[in-house]
């Protein structure tokens, strides 16, 4: 499956502005007939906004997203809220919504939880024979949501308005996150200002040995990765290097 990577400079609070700046990354996209699945960043219509009446989806922003697989025959995962959760929602090629993961671990550093409610429950869910676990930024600093999944995941999934400041930490911690559970992950950052607050995208994909499939960089566009993500590599990594067999329930007694 190939994944392709969308990052872009997020106009603040505008989604219909946002629309139109991702219908045109789209069509400027000469190899768009290569994509399977395309993912966005964290709220990607609105920016990663505490103004919760622009934040929240309506049926307008899902319909666009839903047209947009349905045109592109391609899988979309996308960020939004509803009903109150930072949501991470996932598209079929006929545009049906196959999973929403709402965002576990909310940014109090940032204020999110005085406007945001959190999630409750991991998500797992196939993307035409891949099994995908879910998670939204700030979710990516706590391993243990990714260790107790990772026999039964293939790619770890994370879309996130991470700032430019800490860029390090987050490649670093999407590489750490492919390392040890021996699987694909994904992640995707937003590009531009909001306020003081600077996003420099470096949205990128690991494989299972910590290996860059997809870096794109700090620049603005549609990324498409070079290889595909495959099944069989998680498979045989893991055979190869049985170390999820050796994990041992803490605390000792």
């Amino acid at each position: 499956m190939k994944v392709a990577l969308c990052q872009y400079d997020i106009k603040w609070e505008d989604k219909e502005a946002n629309k139109s700046k991702i219908e045109t990354l789209l069509e400027n996209c000469q190899r768009r007939g290569e994509i399977d699945w395309l993912v966005f960043s964290e709220m990607t219509l609105s920016g990663f906004t505490m103004n919760t009446a622009v934040s929240e989806l309506d049926d307008s922003d899902r319909a666009f997203f839903s047209g947009l697989a349905a045109e592109h025959n391609i899988n979309i995962s996308y960020g939004g809220v509803e009903k109150g959760y930072n949501n991470l929602i996932t598209l079929d090629r006929r545009g049906n919504r196959i999973n929403t993961y709402s965002k576990v671990h909310l940014y109090a550093f940032g204020g999110e939880d005085k406007h945001y409610k959190a999630g409750a429950k991991q998500e797992l869910f196939g993307m035409e024979g891949l099994r995908v676990m879910p998670a939204v930024c700030f979710d990516l600093r706590f391993p243990y949501l990714f260790w107790n999944q990772a026999p039964a995941v293939d790619v770890y999934l994370v879309i996130a308005a991470w700032p430019m400041r800490r860029a390090e930490q987050w490649m670093t911690l999407l590489r750490a996150r492919a390392v040890e559970n021996q699987a694909y992950c994904i992640g995707v950052d937003r590009l531009g200002l909001e306020g003081k607050v600077e996003y420099s995208g470096n949205s990128v994909c690991y494989d299972p040995l910590g290996k860059p499939v997809l870096d794109c960089g700090t620049a603005e566009g549609i990324f498409i990765a070079g290889t595909p993500l495959e099944k069989d590599l998680v498979a045989k990594t893991r055979e190869r290097f049985p170390f999820l067999g050796e994990r041992k329930a803490f605390p000792w007694q």
